[in-house]
């Protein structure tokens, strides 16, 4: 059950998630199977809270995650009305939020390739850039 700001409660329902999901990612390279994907991570986060009712709020930020693993602008147009952006510094302060996640999970990938490379050191040269640039791309840049 979901507990609604008004103190009604319903049951929970995907299709709403969906459809909500949806309109954030309207003109995005999104498909109906990624949105159905990532309602069932939702309610498969929500159920494992075991909780007999869960607040409507916790649904909107069980959504969050995936939606900006899935698409960053999808992810801003939800966030921006599910947390009330009222000005421009509400999209620029999450907008650099994402940035510095982005940077981070580079940062990440590439010690992560550092250490496999260090592993191989026999092999230092085999990889060349391109290995670099796979996980360039893995953490969600455009480029090498």
């Amino acid at each position: 059950m979901v507990g609604k700001r008004s103190g009604a409660t319903e049951p929970f329902n995907r299709d709403k998630i969906v459809n909500g999901v949806r309109r954030a990612c309207q003109g995005r390279p999104v498909t109906e199977d990624q949105l159905a994907i990532l309602a069932q991570r939702v309610e498969d986060a929500i159920r494992s809270r075991g909780m007999g009712e869960v607040p409507s709020h916790e649904v909107g930020l069980a959504i969050l995650g995936p939606l900006r693993a899935l698409d960053e602008v999808a992810y801003l147009r939800f966030a921006s009305v599910y947390r009330g952006f009222e000005s421009l510094d509400d999209f620029e302060a999450e907008i650099s939020a994402l940035r510095a996640a982005r940077d981070e999970q580079w940062r990440s990938a590439m010690a992560e390739l550092d250490r496999e490379r260090a592993g191989d050191a026999g092999d230092a040269n085999e990889t060349g850039d391109g290995g670099r640039a796979a996980a360039w791309q893995a953490a969600g840049r455009n480029g090498a």
